[in-house]
């Protein structure tokens, strides 16, 4: 798809990434690793009762043992495991009236030999981090929270992700 937009002229270098979006029931985190190197930012939603995980902690000086491999939790279904968010804009959407996004950086899933990473070769499966953006909205209908997984290109495009999807509310 994204061959085919550079083909066509539709994105040339210098375009801001194209804006992925899927729904909870593709799996994000593998599409991100089977598309690592193309002008792309990842957008997806994820079920409630996901859990993610912070980067561990660095090990203190002089202790021994194993490193650990994550750090706290996030759960979406539990905001008391939210830390203050990194980044947080407000916007007055057309559809929904006043919209707040929230975004946490760095966290990841913990991936398991099932399903699209049963056939991942042998070794530890890969740590995959991105963003957790948790837009609150109000207006008709359920969209009082909303959490989405964005892996954009890079740090500084994602306020610009959490910007694009407050306009097209």
């Amino acid at each position: 798809m994204v061959q085919r937009l550079c083909a066509a002229g539709q994105w040339t270098d210098g375009d801001l990434p194209v804006l992925v979006v899927v729904d909870a029931g593709y799996d994000l985190t593998r599409l991100v690793f089977l598309l690592p190197d193309l002008p792309v930012d990842h957008l997806g939603r994820m079920r409630s009762d996901r859990v993610l995980y912070f980067p561990p902690p660095p090990q203190p000086p002089g202790k021994r043992g194993r490193k650990p491999k994550r750090g706290p939790e996030f759960k979406f279904e539990d905001a008391t495991t939210w830390p203050a968010p990194a980044i947080t804009t407000v916007a007055e959407t057309t559809r929904y009236g006043l919209a707040t996004a929230s975004a946490w950086s760095q966290l990841h899933l913990l991936l398991v030999r099932r399903s699209a990473w049963a056939d991942h070769p042998e070794g530890e499966l890969p740590v995959i981090a991105g963003a957790v953006v948790h837009l609150q909205a109000r207006g008709p209908g359920p969209q009082a929270g909303l959490a989405v997984v964005v892996k954009p290109s890079d740090d500084s495009s994602l306020y610009a992700v959490m910007v694009r999807a407050l306009r097209d509310c």
